[in-house]
């Protein structure tokens, strides 16, 4: 026993030096040649800092149960000490050495705390199982920020068709006006402001190239894609997919039933008012007296000798309590304390609940708005460019004047615009319904 403490005390006085840690920098990552809604999910799963962050509050969570259990588990401790004194201290005829040392481990455990340890342990409980609840939340709202951000993309895109086609509408229509001018048959009004529209046509163009670019980016953010390569500054992958209508009927009554059930941020609410009222158990233990045994097991230099290796040991057993009868009623303050912090997160639920309800009716009302959007876009299309077809025709005919066919051709591109924006309100109203309603993202695993 002599021994195995003298080589724990000597290892003990070991002096480590502190290693500085640095963050490792992100993965450089090559941007792939194509991307789609299901590989920006996964993409997203496992490198969205949100996500990321959120798994590393559940770890705390985790340190702290561990941390908190201690308090219920023996706790064994090793002391030692060694001390040097100067011979000028002592007196001459005092028989005490100029060096003195001592080894002991000692282990204590708790046995009755009034519930205060076991309320503690529970209340830390809840805790991780809210954090675990907190992840859903992060993931259900990061993934459908990817969808949005992947969607604005694809509208992005589309933007640049609309604005290509309506440029190259313009342009054909000033072709066909330049080669009337020049056989005679129109002005040169007429040709000024053919060439003004297709002057005005490009900034729209332009604009949308640039939101292209941007909602890449934005996309790139909530992706987590980290990259500064040379090579990857410039490149962008083919975006696949498309922005389509699926009449979907979901009635009110159930997406608000669906949202209270599924909703992670309700059941994180729930679990931390759990948690609330063990600490409010643990704050009431405090009443209550405190017990604890421990023993011990010491080794120290023999007062009476000068050789450092003559030592006496011996072992030695406490049993400990306290019961603070009266403490200034700083345990009444932190009941109150507690009683408080619980009634604040009932309240807290109530009113997370009632925003539910709210962001579902919303939502729930989006959608009706955007799905007869896009009834009535697709119909004003057709009639648009059935418009276009006929100015030109009359245009040729010279029934019609050029401002005729500039005005339906600027009629179409309106249409065409207010098409694909009520596609992505639709497409992003559903997203959002779902979303409320606690759904998971469809390309997520229940295992995330």
């Amino acid at each position: 026993m002599r021994n195995s403490l003298l080589k724990i005390a000597l290892m003990a006085l070991t002096v480590s030096v502190p290693a500085i840690v640095f963050a490792a920098p992100e993965p450089e990552r090559e941007v792939p040649p194509r991307l789609d809604l299901p590989g920006a999910i996964q993409f997203a799963l496992e490198n969205n800092f949100d996500i990321r962050q959120a798994r590393e509050r559940i770890k705390q969570q985790d340190g702290l149960l561990v941390e908190i259990r201690s308090r219920s588990i023996p706790n064994a401790d090793l002391s030692y000490y060694y001390t040097k004194f100067d011979k000028k201290r002592l007196e001459p005829m005092q028989r005490i050495t100029d060096q003195d040392w001592a080894v002991e481990l000692s282990v204590t455990q708790t046995l009755f705390a009034g519930g205060a340890v076991s309320s503690s342990i529970s209340a830390q409980k809840y805790r991780r199982e809210a954090a675990l609840l907190e992840l859903r939340s992060v993931i259900n709202n990061s993934l459908f920020a990817v969808r949005a951000k992947f969607y604005s993309v694809l509208l992005a895109k589309k933007k640049i068709n609309v604005a290509e086609q309506s440029l190259n509408l313009l342009e054909e229509q000033l072709k066909t006006v330049r080669d009337r001018y020049n056989a005679g048959t129109l002005s040169k009004f007429d040709l000024l402001r053919s060439e003004v529209a297709v002057a005005n046509g490009k900034p729209p163009l332009i604009r949308a190239r640039n939101a292209f670019r941007i909602s890449i980016e934005e996309l790139r953010q909530v992706l987590g894609f980290t990259t500064a390569t040379s090579s990857n500054l410039t490149k962008t992958p083919e975006f696949l997919g498309e922005l389509t209508y699926e009449p979907t009927e979901i009635e009110l009554a159930a997406a608000i039933e669906s949202a209270r059930a599924n909703r992670p941020e309700l059941q994180q609410l729930y679990k931390l008012e759990q948690a609330a009222d063990k600490s409010l158990s643990a704050a009431k233990g405090n009443y209550w007296p405190s017990l604890g045994v421990g023993a011990g097991y010491q080794i120290k230099k023999s007062a009476a000798y000068d050789d450092l290796g003559k030592t006496r040991e011996g072992w030695s057993a406490i049993a400990r309590g306290s019961w603070a009868i009266f403490d200034g009623r700083a345990t009444a303050g932190k009941v109150a304390q507690a009683r408080s912090a619980l009634s604040q997160m009932k309240l807290t639920s109530a009113e997370q609940q009632l925003a539910i309800d709210v962001e579902v009716r919303r939502a729930h009302s989006a959608l009706q708005e955007a799905a007869e959007l896009v009834t009535a876009s697709k119909a004003v299309v057709e009639q648009a460019d059935e418009s276009v077809r006929l100015a030109k025709a009359r245009f040729d005919a010279g029934t019609a004047t050029q401002l005729d066919v500039l005005q339906s051709q600027v009629a179409l591109t309106d249409a065409r615009t207010n098409e694909v924006e009520s596609l992505y309100n639709h497409t992003i109203a559903l997203a959002s319904l779902r979303k409320a309603m606690g759904m998971a993202d469809a390309y997520a695993p229940t295992s995330s």
